[in-house]
């Protein structure tokens, strides 16, 4: 089916397909949620030395975006359906692995060629896939707002995933459940999601595919680009810059800064990061209206802009009051870029190019991200540099919204969406 048939879809009206994406969202992040906050605690409790268990976080992340690479640049060739079908069953065979040997090798192994996000986090091929497929069936109008709920409903299925993962755990261990049966139930239940997730898949249709190519139509390279690869390359060196400055403001990261500078206690930094989480959602639903008004890419710079002025604020406020008054003033705004960045790729590239588009740009965003950390950490380690990851990434991030304002501004989206 050709891109007109969704185009012409009833805007109060929401696909069989669509709903069931969302299903697959939400089944997946609980799951991520669920084994994030019990993962290392279990390795530890069945005898993997911390060292070990920290490589084998640092070689998922890097499995996930191998298999993440190489999935989402042949999907739109080989069948999105196809492909997230066999995503799952990766997803599928690391929490059976999990579920049913503490073998650290075998763990290891299933770690790097499965799927599994050791921070909760969307990892793997299924974000830029199904953003692909939800494209395919949305009206370039209506893009943003759904990616925003896209973008909430994984957030709050997160959150739940590890408030039930920490109470199944504890009612286990009430049961007098022995502590490393009451922590291997979360990988079951994680496999079993899995498998959940893949049933919903194979009831996927083919609108959800891309659409079949011109017979005058450049061939696709093996990145699964043809026409958009100069335009993905670009937006690719920018997001990693932009990447690259978040990854040294992480959301622990600041945590341990706000313990540090001000002693505040976890309890009140779950608190604090709650709340910040709460305004970040609002603010991606917020998105989809500005982005009416005033086009994706003003949205994304001229709400991205002041949110890094305010991230710069934070260390040079004077108590902790007005520390985390900037901070909560920062994520009220900061989530709106996320769904207009994401309609702005779909709409810029051609249909039949978006999920290897998506997947590029979401494994150079995690690279980038993987590298700010390393310098946040020497920096904590001196009390007179713990300002510099605050200034410095909210300088690189400003620098990143001048270049993709200047390098955009007069670039024609493929469809009618304004840009």
């Amino acid at each position: 089916m050709t891109e007109a048939g969704p185009q012409q879809a009833s805007p109060r009206s929401l696909s069989p397909d669509i709903v069931r994406i969302f299903i697959t969202r939400i089944l997946r992040m609980f799951a991520y949620g669920a084994l994030s906050i019990i993962l290392v605690v279990y390795l530890v409790r069945i005898g993997t030395p911390k060292f070990y268990a920290g490589l084998l976080l640092t070689l998922a992340l890097a499995g996930d975006i191998g298999v993440s690479l190489w999935v989402t640049t042949q999907a739109d060739r080989i069948g999105r359906k196809r492909m997230l079908i066999g995503s799952g069953l990766l997803m599928l065979l690391a929490g059976v692995a999990f579920a049913l040997t503490g073998v650290y090798w075998v763990l290891l192994l299933a770690a790097i060629i499965g799927i599994v996000s050791p921070t909760g986090n969307d990892v793997g091929p299924f974000l830029p896939i199904e953003q692909a497929a939800l494209s395919a069936q949305t009206p370039a109008d209506r893009r943003t707002g759904l990616l925003a709920w896209y973008h909430l409903a994984g957030s709050v299925a997160t959150a739940t995933g590890a408030l039930a993962a920490g109470n199944l755990v504890e009612l286990l261990r009430s049961r007098r459940v022995s502590t490393v049966t009451s922590y291997r139930c979360v990988p079951i239940m994680y496999a079993a999601l899995a498998g959940a997730m893949i049933i919903v898949y194979l009831f996927l249709s083919r609108r959800t595919e891309a659409p079949p190519r011109a017979e005058n139509q450049p061939k696709a390279g093996r990145m699964g680009l043809h026409a958009s690869r100069g335009i993905v390359l670009k937006l690719s060196a920018l997001f990693t810059l932009d990447a690259l400055g978040g990854g040294l403001i992480m959301q622990a990261l600041i945590a341990e800064w706000f313990h540090l500078k001000f002693h505040v206690n976890p309890g009140v930094l779950g608190d604090i990061f709650f709340g910040c989480n709460i305004l970040a959602g609002i603010s991606a639903l917020l998105a989809a209206r500005i982005a009416k008004r005033i086009g994706l890419l003003n949205t994304m710079v001229f709400t991205h802009v002041p949110s890094n002025i305010l991230l710069m604020l934070v260390p040079l406020m004077p108590n902790v009051y007005l520390a985390v008054l900037m901070l909560l003033l920062r994520f009220s705004i900061s989530q709106m870029d996320v769904p207009t960045r994401q309609a702005y790729t779909m709409a810029v590239v051609h249909p039949d190019e978006r999920s290897a588009a998506n997947g590029i740009t979401n494994v150079v965003r995690s690279v980038g991200a993987a590298v700010g950390p390393l310098f946040t950490g020497v920096f904590l380690a001196h009390p007179s540099l713990w300002s510099l990851p605050f200034l410095i990434g909210g300088g690189l991030k400003l620098i990143y919204d001048g270049l993709i304002f200047i390098s955009f501004r007069s670039t024609m989206p493929v469809e009618g969406v304004r840009p």
